[in-house]
């Protein structure tokens, strides 16, 4: 990787897009998987008619994009499938990560990569030199959850049971269990400070 690189993860409603935005206000740039991800599907020549032929029917919108809640209800129902479509769609999206990566500047201090699954999937491995994860209390997570989407408490429960993240891969955890001024201060210290754990991780690792 050409610029330092620290994955911010956190399970549905932990608040890490909020603190991704943050450090985006700060000058870092943050490359959003999730979103990479759809945008990859309308940009990336076969990418969707690969995924339509592993999972044997079409996945098309009336404007011609990829249908995300019929693509996410069948991957969810099978391990198999979501795997086979995993190992054709994220490929794809490292090669993306590693392009925007070699665009950023040098004279960055750090660059983000922003994604729930990442530290589960070996493929991505390489991508980052420290992980952050962006936590707070699961009840607190599905009622941000539920103001956000409108889903049900159970049905976030069963969103959250889906996520497979482990802390003891993160090199630090920020909690963000209060205010989003909170949120910023804290990550102020971890990322900013002139002392900065993760700044002094990445220096150490590079």
């Amino acid at each position: 990787m050409s610029v330092p690189t620290v994955l911010v993860t956190g399970g549905i409603g932990s608040g890490k897009s909020l603190l991704c935005s943050m450090l985006s206000q700060r000058g870092i740039p943050v490359y959003d998987c999730d979103g990479s991800v759809r945008r990859l599907y309308d940009s990336c020549p076969g990418l969707l008619e690969g995924v339509e032929e592993l999972v044997g029917e079409p996945l098309r919108l009336e404007g011609g994009g990829l249908d995300r809640r019929k693509l996410s209800a069948l991957i969810f129902s099978s391990d198999s499938l979501r795997e086979a479509v995993e190992d054709l769609v994220y490929p794809v999206l490292k090669a993306d990560i590693l392009h925007w990566n070699s665009l950023q500047g040098e004279e960055l201090p750090f660059v983000v990569l922003e994604s729930a699954i990442m530290t589960e999937k070996p493929i991505f491995d390489s991508l980052y030199d420290a992980c952050v994860l962006v936590d707070a209390p699961e009840n607190l997570r599905i009622q941000r959850a539920a103001l956000r989407d409108g889903s049900s408490g159970d049905a976030i429960r069963e969103r959250m049971a889906a996520q497979h993240i482990s802390p003891e891969k993160a090199d630090a955890v920020i909690l963000n269990d209060g205010t989003p001024e909170q949120l910023r201060a804290r990550m102020e210290s971890l990322f900013f400070d002139k002392n900065s754990y993760i700044c002094k991780l990445i220096k150490e690792r590079i």
